[in-house]
């Protein structure tokens, strides 16, 4: 059965906190009382562990979870302060603050680079290799009709034919038509 009291004092003296701790807990909403008036004891201890600083409570790692009156700061096996919400919060928090600060000392060191920037080399370096292509069996077509013996004209117009099919299948590949309908948007 539940240890229920009436008066906040009294809740407070079990609990092992202050009679304002406990009357500021309620005010932030952080325990309240029973539908009857009445603090179940244990109820509002377990909830002052989990809500508690671990920084400025004396809760916050008591460990006095589900343990009768008495048990008292520090006293028995329990909860320790890292598995309150709050904690895990706080730990949360810390971490968001570290990633920042990472990214932060990444991008001032270089290693960051802006997306828009990157996607200009690239479309830069893609558009040369293209040209650099498709220049190609101009260049090369009489060569091999001197080696091959055959017309200039009909080589070139074979490698145009099979480099605009590679290019063709290498944009395919490369540029699928999902991410080209983003492109539009922009």
């Amino acid at each position: 059965m539940p240890e229920m009291t009436p008066s906040t004092r009294e809740a407070a003296r079990r609990i092992g906190v202050t009679e304002t701790a406990l009357r500021k807990a309620a005010a932030k909403g952080r325990i309240a009382r029973e539908a009857d008036g009445q603090w179940d004891v244990d109820k509002t201890r377990r909830r002052m562990v989990e809500t508690a600083d671990p920084d400025r409570s004396p809760l916050a790692g008591a460990g006095s979870v589900g343990a009768g009156a008495g048990a008292g700061i520090g006293g028995g096996a329990g909860m320790s302060a890292d598995a309150t919400p709050y904690a895990r919060l706080k730990v949360a928090q810390l971490a968001l603050k570290v990633e920042a600060q990472r990214l932060a000392l990444d991008e001032e060191k270089g290693r960051l680079l802006d997306a828009a920037s990157a996607n200009a080399a690239i479309d830069e370096i893609a558009g040369a290799m293209r040209d650099a292509l498709l220049n190609w069996p101009a260049r090369v077509s009489g060569l091999i009709a001197a080696e091959l013996g055959a017309d200039p004209h009909l080589v070139q117009t074979v490698l145009q034919l099979h480099v605009t099919d590679l290019l063709t299948e290498a944009a395919d590949r490369f540029d699928p038509p999902s991410i080209g309908d983003g492109a539009a948007d922009r």
